[in-house]
């Protein structure tokens, strides 16, 4: 199961080289004009979890497997890309392929950097880019919508309920919205997620500060917190320029070097984090002498799903999951104490994963 988050923002505001950093390579070109991305560069990153070494410590784990999350560096938007402008149309289906987008924006000051629009600030950048997203949205629904209109004169009941979808979404885009503030019922939710609209896409602002503010943030990074909030939306201040830096050092020399600018983890660790809270996902646990393996399920998943990440026929055949939770296996010393104290329990078809939940599934080959 691979989740997206694809890295989105004008020309010359830091994404390539916070995509750099997050995928520790120079597989995206950092330079300081427009478009130095043209195809999108993907990468898969490590989420950080330290639930996990604890797990493999106690269990003495020969491998230690954490869950990953893709990001996706997509070439820069500019105004106009919905009718073409720049690469517009190439960079739309980019995004249209991911599950959530990271804004990256500008907050910093540097004459020697450009911004494609002459001038320093992040919450009209954020607005440029989502206003794109929108009118990408309402030309895809305007097409749509003439389409669909034989169908629902014909009374198909698929075509009936798209109908009233995409009008839907697109009086909430007229009004200057983007669609994910549509209220979508549980038994609309498949068919809307089926219309695949960009402004659907949750997002995290990235503020890409000097080194300077790193630790603190700037007033353009606090405009686009208060931005940020009252969206109902999340933020991340960063400084790409230190994330790349500490990507070309050690462990070690890494921790020295987040000390020195007082800082206490990594800025790409809070990212990451961020775009997994995003897209709702949660982590659940395997553990023995092999391995020690974190996975990725959303939350809510039901544990025949969750045993279908490891494989299809864990799913098919599920009998029951024998599960511990985090907090008792850490306190306890591991499965065995665990399950002589009584912690460990028998959980059949109905049964929600938690977060932090260490299982072992039984199946039926």
């Amino acid at each position: 199961m691979g989740f997206k988050v694809g890295i989105v923002g004008l020309p010359n505001v830091g994404k390539s080289t916070l995509f750099n950093a997050l995928t520790k390579t120079a597989a995206a070109q950092a330079a300081n004009f427009p478009f130095c991305t043209i195809e999108p560069n993907v990468g898969d990153v490590a989420v950080p979890d330290d639930r996990l070494d604890k797990l493999a410590a106690i269990a003495k784990s020969a491998q230690i497997i954490p869950t990953r999350i893709t990001f996706v560096d997509i070439a820069g938007l500019v105004k106009g890309a919905s009718k073409g402008e720049g690469l517009g149309n190439q960079f739309l289906a980019n995004i249209r392929e991911v599950d959530a987008i990271a804004h990256v924006l500008r907050c910093f000051e540097d004459g020697d950097v450009v911004h494609v629009d002459g001038r320093i600030d992040p919450v009209a950048d954020a607005e440029t880019i989502e206003t794109e997203l929108m009118l990408a949205d309402i030309e895809s629904l305007e097409k749509r919508l003439q389409n669909i209109t034989r169908k629902v004169r014909g009374g198909d009941k698929d075509a009936v309920q798209q109908e009233r979808l995409m009008k839907a979404a697109m009086a909430m885009l007229e009004d200057g919205k983007p669609a994910r503030l549509v209220d979508v019922s549980d038994e609309d939710r498949k068919a809307w997620d089926m219309l695949q609209l960009l402004t659907t896409k949750p997002v995290l602002y990235v503020c890409n500060v000097a080194e300077e503010d790193a630790a603190n943030g700037n007033a353009l990074s606090d405009a686009v917190g208060q931005m940020a909030a009252a969206q109902g939306n999340s933020h991340v201040v960063i400084s790409a320029r230190i994330e790349e830096e500490i990507s070309q050092l050690d462990a070690d020399e890494a921790q020295e070097f987040l000390a020195e600018m007082g800082l206490e983890e990594p800025g790409l660790d809070r990212v990451i984090r961020a775009g997994y809270e995003l897209l709702q996902l949660q982590t659940y646990f395997t553990v023995g002498p092999k391995e020690a393996r974190a996975w990725t399920i959303t939350r809510g998943t039901l544990a025949p799903q969750a045993a279908g990440v490891i494989h299809g026929d864990f799913e098919k055949g599920f009998i029951r999951a024998e599960t511990i939770a985090y907090d008792d296996y850490v306190s306890l010393g591991g499965e065995n104490p665990a399950k002589e104290a009584g912690k460990m329990r028998a959980e059949g078809k109905g049964y929600t994963v938690k977060d932090g939940d260490v299982l072992h599934f039984l199946f039926n080959t």
